[in-house]
């Protein structure tokens, strides 16, 4: 005689069998990942233990990875992991002179960056590549009595990529402590537009340099971790609220203007004296300090751009945009249709 066995019987009621758990990759989360190797002494001695949520907390660290390659004959997005709280919608295709470029405008979930924040953005383009990545808005540096926080962006370009990297400008708030640390590494034979731009505070609220430290390095590698140019910024004001930033006005250092900017061309596509004069042109007769200068190597130029009101610096970072832009691939640049 032979005996079946009766099949396993499942309550009416039980609940569904729990899905595969998904884990993260090793070290996302590790502090070696999202702590740079390196923290200004200026930012450093504020270092302490909030009463709050710490570092490494739920929502102290903001990961963003986003991967781009050659489809098709257009950039896609084909690598994509975020934690709140950075996020991105989806890359946008409305450059009418160029349909193939993604344009890709990185979000946060929350209004600003606060005390003991530990973000990173990781922007890989591969080879033939092109892309423009910006920030919806500016990014708020919020009052701190804690500790401080970090912004680290690590964008890395391939052979004969095309990439522009322009956020909107950071404020720092009363009180606040940032370091904002940026890391290019392009190909030589990769084209890199980047900016960066700094306000003195809540211009309207009457807030003025009276931020505790605003700290940021923007570096310049070559693939195999060359240092090509590195640029440093160390702004600690000696004072609080409306008449404070003594330290910070002197004239070597924003000598009195409330708005910085940067721009960085870095490209094989024209000789950098041919893309430092054209800065100095585009610049030239619109009322505001600056200073252009070839980078090493002679792998493209520079400009920094001093002002007194934010429309007037960001229309001529917009015009500088635009004028290498023509230069380089030959189209004018897109209207990003920012409120």
């Amino acid at each position: 005689m032979s005996v079946v066995a009766d099949p396993p019987r499942t309550p009416p009621h039980a609940p569904p069998p729990a899905p595969p758990r998904t884990l993260l990759p090793p070290g996302r989360l590790e502090a070696a990942h999202y702590e740079p190797p390196r923290v200004p002494l200026e930012v450093l001695r504020h270092s302490s233990v909030p009463d709050t949520l710490g570092v490494g907390r739920p929502g102290k660290v903001g990961l963003l990875e986003l991967g781009f390659e050659l489809v098709g004959g257009r950039t896609e997005l084909v690598r994509h992991y975020q934690k709140s709280p950075l996020q991105i919608m989806r890359p946008l295709y409305f450059d009418p002179h160029r349909p193939d470029l993604p344009i890709t405008f990185l979000m946060s979930t929350g209004g600003g960056v606060i005390q003991a924040d530990r973000l990173r953005t990781d922007l890989s383009f591969g080879p033939g590549t092109s892309g423009h990545v910006t920030t919806q808005a500016a990014t708020k540096v919020y009052r701190m009595e804690h500790d401080y926080a970090v912004a680290q962006t690590f964008l890395t370009a391939g052979p004969g990529a095309y990439v522009e990297y322009l956020p909107d400008p950071v404020i720092p708030y009363v009180d606040s402590r940032f370091y904002q640390r940026t890391v290019i590494t392009a190909a030589p034979a990769a084209t890199v537009l980047a900016s960066e731009t700094v306000l003195a505070g809540r211009l309207a609220h009457g807030e003025r340099n009276a931020y505790q430290v605003f700290a940021s390095d923007l570096e310049l590698r070559r693939p195999d971790g060359e240092l090509v140019a590195l640029d440093t910024v160390r702004l600690e004001p000696g004072g609080a609220g409306e008449s404070g930033g003594s330290s910070v006005d002197g004239p070597a250092v924003l000598a009195g203007h409330s708005v910085m900017a940067c721009f960085f061309a870095v490209s094989p596509l024209a000789p950098a004296r041919e893309l430092a004069d054209l800065l100095h042109t585009t610049l030239a007769g619109r009322g505001l300090p600056y200073g252009v200068s070839v980078l090493p190597q002679d792998c493209g130029a520079w400009v920094r751009v001093l002002g007194e009101h934010t429309e007037a610096v960001t229309r001529s970072l917009a015009a500088v945009w635009d004028a290498v832009r023509r230069r380089l691939i030959g189209v004018p640049a897109p209207d990003l249709r920012k409120t």
